[in-house]
């Protein structure tokens, strides 16, 4: 991640991964894994994120080509391995877009910001600058604006890389944003395990403090904002805004009932917006290029209508797993066996999360599908966070989904019993079946529960999320769960010798099930009828 790791790749080189795919894994060595220890102590030392390690392929690209037009987001580590200290920032044209903000009406901004279209980096996919405008008029109360820093989703750490080593841009949004929708007060709710991002927001927020970038009159003007760490306790619910802000109200973390929205009625029954990290940190850049500059980068590869660049990375299985800061519409081949490296060992891939572990299963057959929202939802699944999973042809299915499963029920907050109970059930029938356990109707019994725990039937997107991964894998490999269900074998009274009917039935039934052209079934006598 540091400068040296550029290797002379160009943009252009990583523009032909399509038609060259093999190049990064012929002529690459694998990145080198950090111990444990190895990753505290260059941590410490205010390096890059220890799960990116030392990227081959940098988050920005070609260091030549980074700027603000082309990396809006990540142009700035071209030039530092991080920016934690004010006079940096602004020597790269930190909070110039705050400059220009604060020249406009919050209304304009907020007409801006809808006509880029930033469409929200946390999973939902909806316009920031539309979200913007469901909020309550001001009436002279506070009103209060929520980073959500949770980031909880697994495999998924594109937030961490941005208030880590890029705090200051994480601010400069905030306050464009609270510009915009007339927010007096904001926090940025960050799950307690990311101590060394909130140790630098803090220290960033004090200097900003001290230099008139926060707190009253900001820069002279007649906006004032104040602006809060909050460090949660690690729940994956909190993803839900209003169960976050629940917590952060001191509450137990519950979704609650909408209507109304928090735009209405959020924290402390305030007007409240929640949007993610890498979507607040789109800001500045819209606010120096305009607009129409955000909604061309959509052009670059000509495939997409999706405005903007996207923290987009993979995991798992591959060469060099990572981030990297790419327009839509590359694809997800381009991305893991291009800036990835391929699979480790030429291992073959067998599916794909395209944005987390609540997002349906993709196989090879979609790898050329662009990575926007629209290309990916109509595959079947969701862009999510964007952040790619891979698994490959040696690991089985079945474990997988106990594994994904499990934690889905360790993070349901209990509120509806079709979450409480039914991921529980899921969990102990994946269990079953991958024990060796499994009986005949198990399999039909995990289907029925996706359509269960669906949208519409539950009080929030939890146990419908959980759903996805789930659903996905019974659709593309089922077989793997049926080849793991031992048919029922009937037994016989040792005194009578006589067979159990109840199991002979049990037999039968799955015979015919699994042998749908058979013509003859067998009664229970023993004899066929046809």
């Amino acid at each position: 991640m540091t400068d040296v790791n550029n290797n002379g790749i160009t943009t252009s080189a990583l523009n032909n991964t399509a038609s060259q795919p093999s190049q990064y894994n012929e002529h690459s060595q694998p990145t080198q894994r950090l111990s444990i220890r190895e990753q505290f102590a260059t941590r410490k030392a205010g390096l890059a994120p220890s799960q990116l390690n030392q990227q081959r392929v940098p988050i920005y690209g070609d260091k030549a080509t980074a700027t603000m037009q082309t990396k809006p987001l990540t142009w700035r580590l071209a030039h530092h391995d991080t920016v934690l200290d004010l006079a940096t920032y602004q020597s790269l044209q930190g909070f110039d877009g705050l400059k220009n903000a604060l020249n406009k009406s919050p209304k304009d901004v907020g007409d801006m910001i809808k006509a880029a279209n930033v469409r929200g980096r946390g999973g939902a996919g909806f316009n920031a600058g539309l979200k913007w405008t469901f909020m309550s008029p001001p009436d002279g109360g506070p009103r209060y604006l929520i980073c959500n820093a949770d980031e909880m989703e697994p495999g998924t750490f594109k937030d961490r890389l941005l208030m880590e080593r890029l705090p200051f841009l994480l601010i400069e949004g905030m306050l464009i944003t609270a510009h915009a929708i007339g927010a007096t007060d904001g926090y940025i709710f960050i799950r307690g395990e990311y101590i060394i991002a909130a140790q630098r927001l803090m220290a960033a927020i004090s200097e900003c403090l001290a230099n008139n970038l926060l707190g009253n009159n900001i820069l002279g003007s007649t906006f004032s904002f104040n602006l809060h760490v909050h460090t949660g306790v690690g729940r994956y619910i909190c993803g839900e805004e209003t169960a976050l802000i629940n917590c952060l109200e001191g509450r137990r973390a519950n979704p609650r009932t909408k209507p109304p929205f928090p735009q209405i009625s959020g924290a402390w029954g305030r007007p409240t917006v929640v949007n993610n990290v890498e979507t607040l940190c789109n800001m500045p850049a819209i606010l120096v290029n305009g607009f129409e500059w955000y909604q061309s980068l959509s052009k670059i590869k000509g495939n997409t209508d999706t405005p903007g660049t996207k923290l987009f990375g993979c995991s798992g299985l591959v060469n060099d797993p990572g981030l990297w800061e790419l327009p839509f519409g590359y694809s997800a081949r381009e991305i893991i066996e291009g800036f990835a490296g391929g699979m480790i060992g030429g291992k073959r891939l067998k599916a794909w999360l395209p944005g987390g572990a609540s997002t349906d299963f993709l196989t090879p057959d979609h790898l050329d599908l662009a990575m926007d929202f629209t290309s990916i939802q109509n595959a079947g699944s969701r862009l999510g966070t964007g952040l790619i999973m891979v698994v490959d042809e040696s690991q089985d299915m079945v474990p997988l989904l106990k594994n994904l499963e499990i934690f889905f029920q360790r993070e349901s907050c209990g509120f509806c019993t079709p979450c409480r109970d039914g991921l529980p059930w899921g969990v102990k029938l994946l269990t079953a079946i991958d024990d060796g356990e499994g009986q005949p109707g198990d399999v039909e019994k995990l289907e029925g529960l996706t359509k269960d725990l669906w949208l519409g039937k539950t009080f929030c997107a939890h146990a419908p999320g959980a759903m996805e991964p789930l659903m996905s894998a019974l659709k593309y490999f089922r077989h793997e769960f049926d080849d793991k269900i031992i048919p029922h074998v009937p037994t016989a009274d040792i005194d009578t010798s006589q067979w159990d009917e109840s199991g002979i039935k049990k037999v039968i039934s799955g015979v015919a099930k699994h042998s749908p052209n058979s013509a003859a079934v067998v009664n229970t006598t023993g004899h066929a009828s046809n």
